[in-house]
């Protein structure tokens, strides 16, 4: 039985592909889904991928999580450096969070390298462009594979 993960994409990642190329590269979020889907077969996982730019679609969808994921992928965008509220709901999973930025947050701009959600994930994986986020399902197989809840110091 192949176990669920679900990606959440925040604010202006459906822009893949349009936005700051230079950044971001080329690839698109249906593009990257697709990636993302092929891959978590690959590691007996089943991955629903939903993007929005609503700060609160994204902390419905987290709590929702809980009881229909194994586990999370979540890229807050901007809402990173910005969101107690988001941080508060992942800091509440009862299921591993990673969080996941396309850019390395620690060489942009200062108000980027704070991230409250990050703080409050089970992990963060940056700058390695799309492959953050496979490193990130990487990571989430093997902790569900493991029965591991995460390494939240808690």
């Amino acid at each position: 039985m192949m176990r669920t993960v679900w990606v959440l994409h925040g604010p202006n990642l459906g822009l893949l592909g349009r936005r700051e190329r230079s950044l971001y590269g080329s690839e698109t979020l249906k593009a990257l889904d697709r990636r993302l889907e092929k891959l978590g077969e690959t590691l007996g996982l089943r991955v629903e991928c939903f993007q929005t730019n609503h700060e609160g679609a994204l902390i419905d969808r987290l709590v929702v999580a809980m009881d229909a994921a194994k586990g999370c992928l979540l890229n807050p965008g901007g809402l990173s450096h910005t969101s107690v509220a988001l941080a508060d709901t992942v800091r509440a999973m009862t299921i591993p969070v990673i969080e996941v930025h396309m850019t390395n947050l620690y060489a942009r701009e200062p108000m980027r390298a704070v991230s409250l959600t990050g703080a409050a994930a089970t992990g963060v994986i940056m700058g390695f462009g799309v492959r953050s986020y496979e490193l990130g399902l990487h990571d989430l197989a093997s902790q569900i594979n493991s029965g591991a809840r995460g390494g939240r110091d808690r």
